[in-house]
């Protein structure tokens, strides 16, 4: 723990006039009251030091996080602000005011999203010069108030400060805003969705007061995103993400699934694993079976081409004519053999362009439909032509 917040050591330190710092309780989980079986530093003990906190800032002086209001950078900012000139919101709004306007934005942001990035660019736009102030509330404040987070308070402080449209984070922020506490940060407004929000002993609207002294800008919600439905997503899908998780090597006890679930999700795994492998092997014989059977097209098309159909009509031609018929009996006849011979050549010449377009298992089929009717009404002609192809 001690290695986690050293680095930041100067956000511990106080000035003394009561300020909010971040001590940091929120790596704490759950409330340290409540009984868990978890004990509060796991998360410590299993997440240690990060190279994201341990970074050394001074390695990049031209893109920073914002500082915490107990930094240096945040009470230079605040010395140099001279709260005595009061910022009407018509002088804030026409660009009149002779300071930066210090705005202050509160909430959770836990699962910091888009919804919450939006609501900080409003407020940052509100007005021109704006000095955005935002105040995270730590876990056990969050955990009285509104419920379990699925991020703890340290990491909610950091999602914050690398948002770029934020000036200052208030660590460890009040739930409702007292005159103390404005007065102490030199805030102009605040700035909040309108929906009335409610806090302790019943209160409807803890930004009432606020409200009715001009000191409240209203900023619009995205709809279709906040932290609740984010979290019913996860719930919805709980089987998949728990079933990716144990395949990526995460352990049961670390996803608080039971032996027989645990066994049960591995074994959905194992199914799926062997669909896909089966689905590798059937795409892999399809393959294999479209090339064997262009091949035997290929083949059929060189053994009973144009040309080669040609040739064996040349080769067969005289052993027809020997069977058919004799000299005498053409020099009898009266048919005309040039209706017979311009016949052959014709079906010859079908039965080529049937054979040269085939690209698939066809072929055999629509070479019995072609060649079959004209071979068998020729042979029944009594008499041959002597015309070549």
């Amino acid at each position: 723990m001690d290695q986690i917040i050293e680095p930041n050591a100067s956000l511990l330190s106080g000035s003394g006039s009561g300020r909010s710092t971040p001590s940091f309780e929120g790596f704490q989980m759950d409330d340290p009251d409540t009984k868990d079986p978890e004990p509060a530093v796991a998360f410590e003990t299993q997440y240690p030091a990060m190279s994201l906190y341990d970074v050394n800032l001074d390695k990049y002086p031209f893109c920073q996080p914002c500082p915490f209001a107990t930094d240096a950078k945040a009470l230079e900012e605040l010395v140099a602000c001279d709260y005595t000139q009061r910022i009407s919101y018509e002088m804030a709004r026409s660009g009149q005011a002779t300071r930066r306007v210090r705005v202050y934005a509160d909430g959770i942001y836990d699962l910091f999203h888009q919804g919450h990035a939006r609501q900080l660019l409003q407020a940052k736009n509100i007005f021109p010069n704006v000095y955005l102030i935002v105040g995270v509330c730590n876990n056990e404040l969050t955990l009285k108030m509104k419920g379990r987070t699925v991020m703890n308070g340290f990491e909610r402080y950091e999602a914050v400060r690398h948002c770029r449209y934020v000036d200052e984070i208030v660590a460890n922020a009040p739930w409702t805003l007292t005159d103390e506490f404005l007065n102490e940060h030199k805030i102009d407004f605040v700035a909040h969705d309108d929906i009335p929000y409610g806090g302790a002993g019943g209160v409807d609207d803890i930004y009432a007061h606020l409200k009715a002294r001009g000191m409240f800008v209203a900023t619009e919600r995205t709809p279709g995103v906040s932290t609740s439905d984010i979290v019913a997503r996860i719930v919805k899908d709980y089987d998949l993400f728990v079933r990716r998780n144990l395949a990526r090597g995460y352990t049961a006890k670390e996803l608080n699934v039971s032996f027989l679930s645990e066994k049960k999700f591995r074994f959905q795994n194992k199914m799926d694993e062997l669909k896909d492998r089966g689905n590798m092997v059937r795409c892999g014989l399809l393959a294999r079976w479209e090339a064997k059977s262009r091949d035997l097209i290929e083949a059929f098309l060189q053994a009973f081409g144009r040309e080669r159909l040609c040739s064996i009509w040349r080769e067969s031609k005289g052993k027809l004519m020997s069977i058919w018929g004799s000299a005498a009996s053409l020099e009898a006849g009266a048919i005309d053999i040039s209706d017979s011979e311009d016949e052959y050549e014709d079906a010859l010449g079908e039965v080529a362009h049937v054979v040269a377009e085939s690209d698939s298992g066809l072929e055999t089929a629509r070479w019995h439909d072609t060649v079959a009717p004209n071979l068998s009404r020729s042979s029944s002609s009594p008499d041959v032509g002597t015309g070549v192809c």
